[in-house]
């Protein structure tokens, strides 16, 4: 454990700070689209398109994180669902799994909360609540589904992605699916696919209707996905637990430098 957080605290840190600036852009572009007193809000008054416009804020974001020199360091999981799929696949070391999830919870809650002091009382409005993740009319049922369906569709893209010739655009396609959930699969589940980034909402809007829905549909859908994966192909075709790998920052997962390059 020592060692891990003398050697990996950057990688730590960098995972704590992404999931927070996630995590601002979701609380900043909702309060902007859904909020009655904003601008936005009255420009774009359909449902979808408010949605497609917050898929594509919060995609661009996914994106500009991955390849950013941040993103390349840590590998860009910002989900504890992802991170546990690594451990899984033997790609990342237990104690740098704990300290990557207690990082993801723990930036993803300070996002918010940055957010509330920009943003005073329009993040806690009832139109915005936080952008809190909840199940949509079709029920919990429905929504454990979906969390689970989009979880297994993200993981089977990544690990497809990552290990083929065109693993430097893997960022560009989880980015993409994104934008395409929010817009599309939101009004099932709430779209997140993210235990961290649902628990960082939840804790300041007090609001912790079916939550246990997005502690264990998104993991056991991206698990899911690695057990098929790894079935089909095997453990070995995964190279690493970046999403990003070929680049010139330093990997702990794979131990790869800057020099060496793509593992």
């Amino acid at each position: 454990m020592v060692r891990a957080l003398r050697l990996h605290w950057p990688e730590y840190l960098i995972e704590a700070g992404a999931l927070g600036v996630f995590m601002v852009s979701a609380c900043g572009f909702g309060a902007l689209l859904w909020h009655p007193d904003s601008p936005a809000s009255g420009l774009v008054a359909d449902g979808v398109g408010r949605r497609a416009l917050m898929g594509l804020a919060m995609g661009l974001t996914a994106v500009g994180i991955i390849y950013s020199p941040w993103g390349k360091q840590s590998g860009a999981h910002m989900n504890p669902s992802v991170t546990l799929t690594f451990l899984r696949l033997g790609k990342v070391k237990p104690w740098d799994a704990v300290f990557y999830v207690l990082a993801q919870f723990a930036g993803g809650l300070a996002g918010v909360l940055l957010a509330r002091l920009a943003l005073g009382a329009a993040l806690a409005h009832p139109a915005v609540h936080y952008v809190v993740t909840h199940p949509g009319s079709p029920g919990v049922g429905a929504a454990f589904l979906g969390e689970a369906g989009i979880a297994f569709v993200m993981m089977t893209t990544i690990l497809i992605v990552s290990n083929s010739s065109i693993g430097r655009w893997t960022g560009l396609f989880a980015g993409t699916l994104v934008a395409g959930y929010i817009t599309f699969e939101d009004p099932i589940s709430g779209m997140s696919m993210n235990p961290a980034r649902t628990l960082a909402s939840a804790l300041p809007a007090m609001d912790f209707s079916a939550l246990w829905i997005y502690f264990t549909a998104p993991p056991l859908g991206m698990l899911l996905a690695a057990q098929v994966y790894t079935t089909i192909r095997s453990a070995r075709a995964v190279r690493c637990a970046k999403l990003h790998h070929e680049n010139d920052q330093r990997c702990i997962f794979c131990q790869a430098t800057p020099a060496m390059g793509k593992a």
